[in-house]
């Protein structure tokens, strides 16, 4: 497959969106984690229009809502558009209630389409990723960014998204995220740093 120019408009545009945005207690670009999930799409076999929706999957939850979803649909089409609102858990602001949130869309994701379920899986692992290489440097210093759910709430959502992609695929994806998840449970439960 070649990516086309319209990746390249995508990748404008999700620069663009989050421009002023940094990643949870750093001072990464927050771009940076949307190349991230649309590589992970791109090498788990996503389309074009799958690694565009990698690239926005967080413009319409952080940067605009229904507006951004509009501006997307205009540009890259109603398959890109639908794919960026599965993968949003809310639109609203303020946000609803975190649990309730994360619980909702554990359930719409075991109705959720397989490329929803890859761009979905490909954030989560390298979240993951992210949480297991931050916590091996700072220890439980690291729940303090998570405000949503804290330390017992991060644990118990990510632990939850590995069981239902783990039964759901996207396999290999699924295997990943089970192993980060499984190896950052090990530091919460005083295991220590886990080797390499």
């Amino acid at each position: 497959m070649e990516l086309s120019e319209r990746f390249d408009q995508a990748l404008v545009m999700a620069n663009h969106l989050h421009r002023q945005q940094r990643r949870k207690g750093t001072g990464t670009p927050y771009v940076g984690h949307l190349l991230a999930v649309s590589s992970l799409v791109l090498e788990c076999g996503g389309d074009e229009d799958t690694a565009i929706a990698a690239l926005l999957h967080d413009a319409v939850e952080d940067q605009g809502g229904q507006a951004t979803l509009a501006a997307i649909r205009e540009q890259f089409g109603p398959r890109v558009a639908d794919l960026v609102e599965a993968c949003s858990d809310s639109d609203d602001h303020p946000k609803p209630p975190w649990r309730g949130r994360k619980e909702a869309y554990l359930a719409h994701l075991e109705h959720a389409d397989e490329a929803t379920r890859l761009i979905s899986c490909a954030d989560k692992v390298h979240n993951a990723r992210c949480i297991l290489r931050d916590y091996l440097e700072l220890g439980e210093e690291l729940w303090p960014r998570f405000r949503g759910g804290g330390r017992e709430g991060s644990l118990w959502y990510y632990r939850a998204m590995a069981e239902v992609f783990g039964r759901l695929g996207p396999r290999r994806l699924a295997v990943e995220l089970d192993e980060l998840v499984t190896r950052i449970e090990g530091l919460a439960d005083g295991g220590g740093p886990v080797a390499e």
